[in-house]
């Protein structure tokens, strides 16, 4: 097939305004697809034009609608503007999708001062820029919802500690802003993955390359999650049928954080992965080293 194969129904978010933050690639990329083909006219925000770009194209070959802005999360000037656009050339903004983020892998030791404030700057800060503006300008007035991305933290990101901080301060923030904007009509949500084959994976080099490698072994589900599993979590909190949820996270991780060393994991079987991403292919790491 040569379409997005969701599992939502056709026009879900006809008429909806969607921004998709980090919409160029991986995760992003596959949620502003599935948005798209399902009637929402998607916003695409980052920070390299040629990706969103590609994006934009491949939406509207599919005869999806989508628009691109330039923009930095970190820049408050320049969130406020990508707002401002959005309500000018499409009069609304539905929901917001924070996705976009980073990090780098390094021992906690090794991590500098302005290393680690880059990546709270990108995973909490940004995200929060983000939800206000979008708040302010329309969403307080008007209803709408936010799922934020965050990341699997529960026990500890050991190896990537400054984005394990941020990505459980964006949690809490989730929760806070459930709460304060509920009286707004404004749900706030928060999508937790674990480790996705994606585009990102290509990233990585050195003692991340193994982690990635030995992940899969170690969660129950004993693989890797796919964008199209993350993408369907975020489609169904932004769905009407998620109406009574705010304030919660939905886990997409097989199972990780509940591995115990007391308990042998078993080989899998009768588990087949979501993968609704007619675009989608594995990360180069993975066609190498399978």
């Amino acid at each position: 097939m040569n379409s997005y194969r969701s599992i939502f129904r056709p026009g879900l978010f006809e008429g909806q305004v969607i921004i998709v933050t980090g919409g160029g690639s991986g995760i992003g990329r596959c949620t502003a697809h599935e948005l798209a083909s399902l009637g929402a006219r998607v916003a695409l925000v980052g920070r390299k034009p040629d990706k969103l770009a590609r994006v934009q194209a491949e939406i509207e070959a599919g005869g999806g609608q989508a628009s691109t802005h330039l923009a930095d999360i970190r820049d408050e000037a320049a969130v406020a503007a990508t707002v401002e656009a959005v309500l000018a050339s499409r009069g609304r903004v539905d929901g917001l999708v924070n996705n976009a983020g980073g990090q780098f892998h390094s021992p906690l030791k090794d991590i500098s001062t302005k290393g680690f404030e880059a990546v709270v700057r990108s995973n909490l800060v940004g995200g929060f820029i983000f939800m206000r503006e979008v708040y302010q300008r329309w969403m307080a007035q008007h209803g709408g919802v936010i799922v934020n991305i965050t990341a699997d933290m529960w026990n500890g990101l050991p190896g990537m500690a400054h984005s394990g901080a941020a990505r459980a301060g964006m949690n809490s923030l989730t929760e806070s802003a459930a709460c304060e904007w509920a009286a707004s009509g404004v749900r706030v949500n928060s999508v937790a993955p674990g480790l996705i084959a994606s585009s990102g994976f290509d990233n990585y080099t050195g003692d991340a390359v193994a982690g990635i490698l030995g992940y899969a072994a170690k969660t129950p589900a004993q693989r890797y999650g796919t964008v199209a599993e993350v993408s369907a979590a975020i489609v169904y909190l932004l769905s009407p049928a998620a109406a009574f949820i705010t304030g919660s996270c939905i886990r997409v991780d097989g199972g990780g954080p509940n591995a115990r060393g007391g308990w042998k994991l078993q080989p899998p079987r009768n588990s087949k992965p979501f993968d609704g991403f007619h675009l989608e292919s594995l990360p180069e790491l993975l066609q190498k080293n399978i």
